[in-house]
């Protein structure tokens, strides 16, 4: 829960919607991801559309992981099991560390909300580089779902007894 003797921290977020049919008018998921980060306080640093091309996704993730002013990076898209379906496959290797429950309590908030169809959800979580990273499924709902019951309250400083935010000064520790 957020607690009101911790200032808040305006973070820099990246959002990369993954998609091979989606543009910036009909980009729902994204436009989701947006208001509701802008809403919370925080910046939205860029916004970019990637076919569903794990090379494509990388390049674009990679630049955004090297650029010291992005403290943020959400993904929509490409977390199914079709055969274009690739981003966990693409973001998987330039994490530094996964945080492995991200997926698993998303799925169980999901559960509640759409039952047995989350088992199709590869969403993934973790840090590269000092920059978070969270791997969303495409729908709008999924992403109202992630931002509102998880990454909300750990990109908020003030949420206790602890959360990622906290953490950040400390990411680049050898």
């Amino acid at each position: 829960m957020p607690q009101t003797d911790k200032q808040f921290i305006s973070l820099n977020i990246a959002v990369l919607t993954v998609s091979d049919t989606r543009t910036e008018a009909d980009d729902t998921s994204g436009k989701t991801l947006v208001e509701r980060l802008e809403k919370s306080g925080h910046k939205l640093h860029c916004k970019e559309i990637v076919v569903d091309n794990i090379y494509q996704i990388r390049a674009t993730l990679s630049r955004w992981i090297a650029d010291n002013k992005v403290n943020v990076i959400i993904s929509t898209g490409g977390t199914g099991v079709t055969g274009r379906d690739g981003t966990p496959e693409a973001i998987e290797p330039l994490l530094d560390k996964t945080l492995s429950g991200f997926g698993e309590v998303f799925r169980m908030l999901s559960y509640q909300e759409i039952k047995t169809s989350t088992i199709q959800s590869r969403a993934v979580a973790g840090v590269a580089n000092a920059t978070y990273i969270f791997c969303l499924p495409g729908s709008s709902g999924a992403c109202r779902t992630a931002w509102d019951s998880l990454i909300s309250e750990q990109l908020d400083f003030s949420t206790k007894p602890c959360n990622l935010v906290q953490l950040m000064p400390r990411l680049l520790e050898k």
